[in-house]
């Protein structure tokens, strides 16, 4: 008897053990199925506030849906906004560099060159810049060779368009301000194809240099000495961070200006023409897709625009005294009233 009793109690104690060692590995089963997934992060860098370019923030979402992504779902954004303080950027790159996020998106050049400074392993996709190889993000446009990519807005033609709409608008064009930076890579390639366009309208321009903040206010006290009969902004950092004073001086100046983003018409430029960002910012979401999929960022050709923009503004128009042609005004994609 007692050995039948030590023979049950053996045979229980199987039985326990094996119940155990089913309801434990059950548990690990029931643990990692409730483990979030491992999605790819994507980080965002910008030097603005979201709400400064929420078109262009909406723009990439849509991008990443049309491509199977929804964020939250099956993709993570970091996204880190220096609220327009330049300094805070190497931080903010460094931080998504800790994060060790799959790939940056760069809201524009301050931004990629902040994240260039931060990483050359983590791969990199510019939203846009002006001039990406004269800038030393990429080694040509066909071959970036490192690991940034992206959307460039290079197309100097544009400054010769500008020029022509400003004919368009005032018919008796003779003298034209040309607000560059000399030290942006681009600008001198644009100079030179506003003057091309010059030469045919027979137009003159007066070139003028922005280096720094300060350099704003005598630059349009020259523009007026030299009885500039309207302006040219050509895309760089410092005049893209002093719109507003730009924009203000032109109305006060009563001088039609035409501008190179549509940044400007937010603070009552006068005209906008160029390359549209939230169709650049789209396509930027092709590039994350490709390099998620394992595509290296260095053998992925930089694009140039393919859509561009004119947004004119009837109010500033009206302040300054000028009125937009019928035919001008019905070929804009934005009308401010």
């Amino acid at each position: 008897m007692k050995v039948a009793s030590r023979r049950w109690l053996v045979g229980g104690g199987s039985i326990v053990c094996l119940t155990l060692g089913a309801l434990l590995l059950a548990l690990c089963l029931s643990a990692e199925a409730q483990q979030p997934a491992k999605f790819p992060r994507i980080g965002f860098l910008g030097v603005n506030s979201p709400s400064a370019i929420s078109a262009r923030i909406d723009a990439f979402r849509q991008g990443l849906r049309a491509l199977g992504y929804e964020e939250g779902k099956n993709i993570l954004i970091e996204y880190r906004w220096a609220q327009g303080n330049f300094n805070r950027l190497p931080d903010l790159a460094g931080e998504l560099v800790l994060l060790n996020v799959d790939v940056i998106v760069t809201v524009g050049p301050a931004d990629t060159r902040a994240a260039k400074k931060a990483t050359s392993n983590i791969p990199i996709v510019m939203g846009y810049d002006n001039d990406p190889v004269g800038s030393g993000f990429v080694a040509t446009l066909a071959r970036p060779g490192r690991n940034i990519t992206g959307l460039s807005t290079l197309s100097p033609e544009l400054s010769g368009k500008r020029l022509e709409l400003l004919k368009e608008v005032l018919p008796r064009l003779s003298r034209v301000a040309v607000f560059g930076s000399s030290v942006q890579p681009g600008n001198a390639q644009s100079l030179r194809e506003t003057e091309l366009a010059a030469t045919a309208f027979g137009v003159q321009l007066q070139s003028l240099d922005l280096r720094v903040a300060s350099d704003v206010e005598p630059a349009f006290r020259a523009a007026r000495d030299g009885r500039a009969n309207a302006a040219i902004v050509l895309s760089n950092p410092l005049a893209t961070r002093q719109r507003i004073q730009i924009a203000e001086l032109a109305r006060k100046s009563r001088l039609p200006a035409i501008y190179p983003q549509s940044d400007y018409m937010d603070a009552d430029g006068l005209m906008f023409y160029g390359p549209s960002l939230t169709d650049l910012f789209r396509r930027a979401a092709t590039y994350v897709d490709k390099i998620l999929k394992g595509a290296m960022a260095g053998d992925l050709p930089v694009e140039q625009p393919t859509k561009f923009d004119l947004a004119i503004n009837l109010k500033t128009a009206k302040q300054i005294g000028l009125t937009i042609p019928p035919n001008v005004l019905a070929r804009a994609d934005r009308v401010i009233r």
